[in-house]
């Protein structure tokens, strides 16, 4: 997972939790990342609801890229459960996210 750091999809996370007090916060964390970031987020997220498998990776991540129509912030605050698809996706790649939201907070 070379195109995002685990921290950063920590941060997300948490932000994602407190959606109610942070959208905007949450907004510009993810519009100030580049392509990659925001396609691999997208893919972790899929991963975690179980749209793609973790060994398919690449395919999430292009597909990501290759389907990106809207702004990639305005898709993920849209999708329900979002912290929990994106942790459980971390889970499925092989991260323990627990620390590194620690970190973060």
């Amino acid at each position: 997972m070379d195109e995002i750091s685990v921290r950063k999809v920590a941060a997300v996370i948490v932000m994602a939790r407190e959606l109610h007090r942070g959208e905007a916060e949450l907004r510009g964390l993810i519009d100030r990342m580049d392509e990659d970031e925001q396609a691999a987020l997208v893919a972790v997220m899929w991963i975690g609801r179980g749209a793609f498998e973790a060994e398919d990776w690449a395919e999430a991540i292009g597909t990501a890229r290759a389907e990106a129509t809207t702004p990639t912030a305005d898709y993920l605050i849209g999708t329900p459960h979002l912290a929990d698809n994106l942790e459980a996706g971390l889970e499925a790649l092989g991260y323990d996210v627990t620390d590194e939201e620690d970190e973060v907070l």
